[in-house]
């Protein structure tokens, strides 16, 4: 049975029957739609997203509130609202320097070596879930640091996605305070970025390389779109996906890999019981999946 149709017995929140019962369907309605999972004890978070949006569009009960998310003309923008609100991330730049390290020292050289003899001399890199963007502007300008040496002679290009819209919109803006910066080493904050105000503005050249684009990891057509991967981040995001959802994009994963890459998970997130396609490989600094043999040869 599906995680999102499990009933708890044991109610989290103090609403009456009704109130948790359709609070239930709009759980259910996430996880169809999205993938993401609110168990028992986050429960009491969907509610105050949900009555967040309730205050907007002037709704009185759940009920109510349900029914814009499923019959009115409204329904798929105010998804994509409630979707916004579910999904805030949180996340700074070079936030996972043990993974940069294994990316640069290992992961890099071996796809090198991988490409040796396939044209063109090109990487293609996905930050999967991408927030506001301060992964996939780490890691282009990790490359770009890198095409001086062992990349000499290669482009590259980043594509990032993320569910949430509006931190697609804050992506693409490229501005930055001092929560997402302060590990942001001062020769790249020279570099890469410009002083705008209080804040800092990556810079046209970093823009360049990098491609945002909102995707839902459910949507099957928008994930076999996406083709001849390099490497795939995709850190501290599966954690909200359970069962047939995480196996449907894990499944997604290993078709956009070439057959030499590389996928990075968050520290915490691991395939063990989800799918045995992958195979862990323990890097000096980090751990990564790679595809496994049996599947290659079959």
């Amino acid at each position: 049975m599906s995680p999102a149709i499990v009933r708890s017995t044991e109610s989290s929140l103090s609403l009456g029957a009704q109130p948790r019962a359709q609070l239930l369907h709009i759980r259910d309605l996430v996880y169809r739609v999205a993938g993401i999972f609110q168990p028992d004890n986050k429960l009491g978070l969907l509610e105050s997203r949900c009555r967040k949006r309730m205050q907007m569009l002037g709704v009185a009960t759940l009920q109510d509130y349900y029914r814009c998310l499923t019959v009115k003309p409204t329904l798929q923008a105010e998804l994509v609202a409630l979707l916004n609100e579910i999904t805030v991330g949180e996340t700074f730049f070079f936030r996972n320097q043990p993974q940069l390290d294994a990316l640069r020292n290992i992961v890099l050289p071996r796809i090198i070596q991988a490409r040796a003899k396939m044209s063109p001399r090109h990487l293609r890199i996905w930050s999967a879930g991408c927030s506001t963007g301060e992964e996939p502007y780490t890691l282009c300008i990790m490359l770009l640091e890198e095409l001086g040496g062992p990349l000499k002679g290669w482009t590259f290009e980043i594509l990032a996605t993320d569910l949430n819209e509006l931190s697609v919109a804050h992506a693409e803006q490229g501005l930055y305070g001092d929560y997402s910066t302060r590990t942001l080493p001062e020769h790249f904050r020279q570099k890469y970025l410009i002083a705008c105000g209080e804040n800092l503005q990556i810079n046209a050249e970093l823009k360049n390389y990098v491609k945002f684009s909102r995707l839902n990891f459910l949507d099957d057509p928008g994930m076999a779109f996406i083709k001849d991967l390099d490497v795939i981040f995709c850190c501290n995001v599966l954690i909200y996906f359970h069962g047939a959802a995480k196996s449907r994009v894990i499944e997604h994963f290993y078709d956009n890999l070439l057959p030499h890459g590389y996928l990075f998970l968050g520290h915490s997130e691991s395939l063990y019981g989800v799918n045995e396609d992958f195979r862990l490989v323990h890097l000096p600094s980090a751990t990564a999946y790679v595809k496994s043999e049996k599947r290659q040869l079959a």
